[in-house]
């Protein structure tokens, strides 16, 4: 009986364990999509400002983007 209860502790221990160690690996990875998404936010801001400030480079950009890709996608 003693067996018993001492691998049923055991069992609710390494439950507890994998519960706490799930908990924290939400807590991360929660915490990095936050940072993602705020790092996304400055980037797009920070293009639609150059675009602003630079719009006949930024047309060029894009063309020659455009044009690179095309001639990649067409192989």
């Amino acid at each position: 009986m003693e067996s018993i209860e001492k691998a049923s502790n055991f069992a609710h221990e390494t439950v507890d364990n994998i519960a706490n160690a799930t908990s924290q690996a939400v807590e991360a990875i929660d915490k990095k999509g936050g940072e993602l998404k705020q790092s996304e936010q400055l980037l797009m801001k920070n293009c639609q400002s150059y675009i602003r400030d630079n719009p006949v480079t930024s047309l060029g950009i894009a063309a020659a983007a455009g044009f690179l890709l095309s001639r990649l996608l067409s192989r």
